[in-house]
């Protein structure tokens, strides 16, 4: 998450706190100034690790959208995503280096880039599509990219059969041998799009909130008020369900944090800020990339909602063994049972931020038809380690994507050639990314 230098004047001030503005009305012609459109196109990619139950993902035929078994959380949303199969990395194939099945497709997911087999320093990939639209439209933003997570990782030691640990934790790359790191905890999510980047003062603000039980509005709401004096009734509701939204977000930060420290006092657990309902922090996460978003701090970002080969356990669900060892089930009825659980608890946390997304108004429509998402894994049958036949769902209208479908496309179709698509729609020109070989006919 680089911070870039941008006009601050669409922000609110106050001690350790930036907090920026969403759309308003008012300042409209502000937005113009500064070369901000009103309804920018986002976009976000989100990764799920150890393939998905294909027999109950994919639609049985092409057209018209079919909702499927595992895509049954989504049906409320029908209109607003499509599935496509067909697409591949082939680059996260083996080409000779033997086993890294995982490591390969978390690093070529994104880069459509054979990784270099190492688990030293001498790490080599390629530039990720995030961070080609960030470098052109993250100009335009505070940070011009958001990389978020759900599980840490390290930029070290050998994490695959010989891989380097940065491969099967990062879907972000910078350069061919920088991974941009995801951040899991919360707290420090919040604070870095809410903190005004002077360290002293964001830890002062932090204290006082924590000592009085005070909120990150409270240090805004002189600037709050004097802005809210030059706005219309719309423009006054719109900001206030936006303070809400923050309000919210920060209370379930400290909620979670207050409930680690009681389990480290009790001996249960140690103090880390992060939620022990895995769902929740799926879903907290997700909001605070909807508030970036909302108040364009960012317009590109990259959700982990894993690591390749996490071995997880989902006993809340009634999987109480790990993920990556039920992924290879043998075609085991009780195990593909259990992949399909796994793979519809994800998809419900997926329904809940594209239902958040469409819930806010943007214009005529809403934020999510004013963003592309990617949802998706790098691996298609768990067990079998294919990485052809990628389980891919492309959601919101952004750049006019046509939605409700299920698009059939040839078998090993390189992926990267939805990646250079996407980039045209939201003004990225790029000739070639990786491997691909031209642009999807028919999306748009």
């Amino acid at each position: 998450m680089t911070e870039n230098q941008i006009d601050r004047r669409r922000f609110l001030k106050g001690l350790g706190t930036l907090m920026a503005l969403p759309a308003l009305e008012g300042l409209s012609p502000l937005a113009r100034a500064v070369n901000a459109p009103e309804n920018p196109v986002r976009m976000a990619f989100m990764f799920v690790p150890n393939g998905i139950d294909m027999r109950n993902w994919t639609p049985a035929a092409a057209g018209d959208l079919q909702i499927t078994p595992l895509l049954e959380p989504l049906r409320g949303l029908k209109d607003d995503f499509s599935i496509l199969t067909g697409l591949a990395q082939n680059n996260a194939n083996a080409l000779g280096d033997g086993p890294g099945d995982h490591a390969r497709s978390t690093a070529a997911w994104l880069t459509g880039v054979h990784p270099k087999k190492t688990a030293g320093s001498d790490i080599k990939l390629g530039i990720s599509v995030d961070q080609v639209a960030a470098m052109e439209i993250g100009k335009k933003t505070r940070f011009s990219s958001l990389e978020l997570g759900c599980e840490r990782g390290g930029n070290a030691g050998d994490c695959d059969s010989g891989y380097s640990c940065a491969y099967s934790s990062n879907i972000s790359w910078r350069s061919e041998n920088t991974p941009v790191a995801k951040e899991v905890n919360p707290r420090l999510v919040f604070e870095r799009l809410f903190g005004n980047g002077q360290k002293s003062e964001q830890d002062e603000s932090v204290a006082r909130r924590d000592l009085f039980n005070k909120s990150i509005l409270d240090f805004v709401m002189e600037d709050a008020a004097t802005l809210k004096g030059r706005l219309g009734k719309r423009d006054q509701m719109k900001m206030e369900e936006y303070f809400q939204a923050v309000r919210e977000i920060e209370k379930r930060v400290v909620a979670f944090e207050n409930t680690a420290k009681l389990e480290a006092a009790a001996g249960i657990g140690k103090p880390k800020g992060i939620p022990s309902d895995f769902g929740e922090h799926i879903r907290l996460m997700g909001d605070m990339m909807i508030l970036a978003f909302q108040a364009d701090l960012t317009r590109v970002a990259t959700f982990m909602f894993a690591n390749d080969g996490s071995n997880r356990s989902y006993a809340q669900i009634g999987v109480p063994e790990g993920h990556h060892d039920i992924s290879h089930h043998g075609r085991l009825a009780d195990k593909l049972e259990k992949k399909k659980r796994i793979d519809t608890y994800h998809v419900e946390q997926l329904a809940y931020i594209l239902g958040r997304m469409k819930k806010i108004k943007e214009g005529d429509g809403s934020m999510l038809d004013n963003t592309l998402v990617v949802y998706g894994a790098g691996i298609s049958d768990g067990d079998a380690h294919n990485h052809n036949n990628l389980p891919i769902l492309l959601a919101g209208r952004g750049g006019g994507l046509k939605t409700g479908q299920h698009y059939q496309f040839a078998n090993y179709t390189p992926m990267n050639n939805l990646f250079v698509t996407m980039l045209d729609r939201v003004g990225v020109r790029v000739e070639k990314l990786g491997d691909s070989t031209g642009k999807l006919q028919g999306l748009f």
